[in-house]
């Protein structure tokens, strides 16, 4: 599990993420998490677990998947080699052996 920073108003440690933004509990404040210098609009794709997700990496299917369009279904344990992470709602683009070209989401897979 990856740590949220600190809120920057009161430097509370326990802020939670809320609809995309960052929430302390303690004094209200809502941000943004900007990873990135000003400027730089790069994607932050995690896993399940958290982690960080990269073009190339190895990741496996945390559950049973149905395939949208086919009678057949992705199961749980399927590992995908060489993944591209894309824009979207589907953030990950792969090919999987006896299926295809497919596009997953980052809330289904975990990083190996």
């Amino acid at each position: 599990m990856y740590k949220l920073p600190n809120c920057p108003k009161c430097h509370s440690e326990y802020t939670y993420e809320m609809d995309g933004i960052l929430v302390c509990p303690d004094c209200g404040h809502e941000w943004s998490l900007d990873l990135g210098s000003e400027g730089s609009e790069e994607k932050v794709v995690r896993d399940s677990n958290g982690n960080l997700l990269s073009d190339g990496d190895t990741i496996t299917v945390i559950k049973d998947l149905k395939v949208k369009g086919s009678s057949s279904v992705l199961k749980m344990g399927t590992r995908v080699k060489n993944i591209r992470l894309v824009d979207g709602d589907h953030d990950i683009d792969c090919k999987i052996d006896g299926f295809g070209a497919m596009k997953l989401k980052s809330e289904f897979v975990k990083k190996i």
